[in-house]
């Protein structure tokens, strides 16, 4: 039988992301949608039937009535960046299963605090699942690239570069809460933390990053308050390798490289290239998508299964954001290098 669920939020993502991927998922019942005004949550379930709708707007359907439904077992949140982990507590206090988009909080504190809670304050036999939502970890080049730079031993340095300008009137920066961010790096936490943990993936354990000193910009007006990162990367095996992420550049794509000791990594774009003994291989992904269908159908099976999926655990998100602003913070002090924990 199908988990019942609903989907918290009705914005870009949640349209073109979160429903078509629920609706492509066998294991899961959307059952909900909550939206602030009921206007927004009827204009995201056109088409569908047997949806139930709540909004702040309708008497008896608020985002509480929809936590006290036995008919809702669980919950994707896809709201804005500061009120989420507010939904997040509520939700788990309920008894219901979480998937909340990434990033996991504002900032290391909250996040730290959201994690502390949830460890120390929901407990029992059918303890509410509490799992962040970052689709690099399901995208298929990534699994991949990860898998084929465990085989070559020892990390000796990597690159990451993601370059690209979001321009004024785009549907991401005219989002009222993007535009005017009140919250750290602007662009580069809500985007840039996608980076991060693809970087983190590549990387693997044995080489996590443990120091950052990095540089930081305003480019374009329109992107504060730093839409640009230029960091140097101090891993845990002792060797090092650079992350450059910028939203406000004419650079345009995006390369993340690992170079080991039998051989070298690249993932750009859906292609892997592996090169290894002399020889180059070359692996294409054509169907992976933005990985969102990937991760839901992840979240669908860990609810079956009574347990959580580690790539989904908020303390991965939280490895994402304390890197994320180790170099925001390295930035804001004119590159001073910091510890990364």
């Amino acid at each position: 039988m199908a988990t019942r669920v609903a989907l918290i939020g009705s914005g870009i993502f949640a349209r073109e992301e979160h429903l078509p991927a629920i609706r492509a998922t066998q294991l899961l019942q959307l059952t909900a949608i909550y939206s602030r005004s009921h206007a927004s949550a009827k204009a995201l379930s056109e088409g569908l039937s047997d949806v139930e709708l709540y909004s702040e707007d309708q008497e008896g359907r608020s985002y509480e009535d929809l936590l006290k439904s036995d008919d809702i077992a669980g919950v994707v949140i896809a709201l804005p960046i500061l009120v989420q982990p507010d939904y997040v507590r509520k939700a788990l206090s309920a008894g219901k299963h979480v998937l909340a988009e990434k990033p996991i909080a504002k900032d290391v504190a909250t996040a730290t605090d959201l994690v502390n809670w949830y460890n120390s304050s929901i407990k029992g036999p059918n303890k509410p699942t509490f799992t962040i939502a970052e689709n690099f970890r399901f995208l298929d080049s990534y699994a991949y690239g990860a898998s084929q730079a465990r085989t070559l031993g020892r990390v000796l340095e990597f690159r990451t570069k993601v370059s690209m300008f979001v321009q004024p009137g785009g549907k991401y920066f005219e989002t009222p809460w993007r535009k005017k961010p009140e919250y750290q790096g602007g662009f580069l936490l809500d985007g840039g933390v996608h980076f991060i943990a693809g970087t983190r993936l590549l990387l693997g354990e044995e080489a996590a990053p443990v120091k950052a000193s990095a540089f930081t910009a305003q480019l374009q007006e329109h992107l504060p308050p730093v839409d640009t990162l230029n960091a140097t990367v101090l891993l845990k095996n002792g060797s090092s390798g650079t992350i450059s992420i910028s939203f406000g550049t004419a650079f345009r794509g995006s390369e993340y490289a690992v170079a080991c000791e039998g051989g070298t990594v690249t993932v750009s774009r859906g292609k892997v290239t592996v090169n290894k003994d002399g020889k180059e291989d070359v692996k294409e992904f054509p169907d992976e998508g933005s990985g969102v269908k990937q991760e839901i159908y992840a979240w669908a099976e860990s609810l079956v299964k009574g347990e959580a999926n580690p790539l989904q655990s908020p303390e991965e998100a939280l490895q994402d954001l304390i890197l994320l602003e180790t170099c925001l913070r390295s930035g804001e002090n004119k590159g001073t290098p910091f510890d990364v924990k």
